[in-house]
């Protein structure tokens, strides 16, 4: 070897005192300059997990919420392209990348060894969810490996490609209050108007139809909001409602349905999704795509 061996600042399968302290430095700088923000792993219902063919999880879920410190790295405004109209509609492709520390992030986000791609992000500051992309582990900002190797045989950092969070219905209940409060806006509603019955219904508390209790029940939501004797708006659904009594789990309040809608209820959460409802209603006074006129000309 001709390097010299009291010098050598590259051991191997050694972690040196030099290593440690460089760690604990850019662990507490990120604790100075970074952001608080939340950590929700990706989990499935579905028994089959993943489709790793597609790379996709038609039954994702978040139930977890984990607060870690993180270094904002683009401070200057985001990246990627931006806002566009496609043919889609409007598309959002905002991005922005993260740092964590590889050891804060074992030591705050439990059974996870790493970040994963997939898993979502909630930035207090932007009040906005983010999904992570890509998660880069040898970067310039992890100095690459400038003395040595380090604890485990990593260097000291991850660099989270994020991209605006695309929501799609996915179930997010972390038991986090501030995560859950932003999200709630995001789901959409039903309008179920009530006709004869007593008690106040309370936000976020369950309803339920059918059965004697929630778990027997044949159908159950959430309500997002109450006018009282009249109406409560409903997210999360399971099973479809009927002109039945519906129940509320936590006021005990009962009332007989007499109209259940599904028309959109939502004001600001997903305006770009309304705008493509918009033109596809237009589209459908002026283009024909009956079994007539399948090729869909006007």
């Amino acid at each position: 070897m001709s390097t010299n061996f009291y010098f050598n600042n590259f051991p191997a399968n050694q972690v040196t005192s030099e290593q440690l302290l460089v760690e604990d430095l850019v662990i507490e700088a990120m604790k100075i300059y970074g952001m608080d923000v939340f950590y929700m792993p990706r989990i499935s219902r579905d028994d089959q997990g993943v489709d790793l063919l597609y790379g996709e999880d038609t039954l994702k879920e978040y139930r977890t919420a984990h607060a870690l410190e993180m270094y904002f790295e683009n401070m200057t405004g985001y990246d990627g392209e931006g806002d566009f109209i496609s043919k889609f509609g409007l598309e959002v492709k905002d991005e922005i990348t993260l740092l964590v520390s590889r050891l804060r992030f074992r030591y705050a986000v439990d059974g996870y060894k790493r970040p994963r791609s997939g898993d979502l992000i909630y930035i207090g500051l932007t009040n906005g969810f983010f999904e992570i992309t890509d998660v880069e582990s040898e970067n310039d900002q992890a100095m690459f490996y400038t003395l040595g190797r380090g604890r485990g045989g990593n260097v000291y950092v991850y660099a989270l490609k994020l991209k605006k969070f695309a929501f799609s219905n996915e179930v997010i209940n972390t038991g986090v209050f501030v995560v859950d409060n932003a999200i709630r806006d995001y789901y959409p509603r039903e309008r179920i108007s009530l006709h004869t019955g007593s008690g106040l219904f309370l936000n976020d508390e369950i309803v339920y139809q059918g059965g004697t209790n929630v778990a027997t029940s044949t159908a159950q939501a959430l309500v997002y909001d109450c006018e009282p004797n009249q109406h409560i708006d409903i997210y999360l659904k399971q099973g479809d409602f009927a002109a039945a009594n519906v129940v509320g789990n936590t006021s005990n309040a009962t009332w007989t349905i007499s109209k259940v809608s599904d028309e959109p209820t939502m004001n600001t959460a997903f305006d770009d999704i309304f705008d493509n409802a918009r033109i596809e209603e237009g589209a459908d006074s002026i283009i024909d795509f009956t079994e007539n006129n399948p090729f869909g000309e006007a």
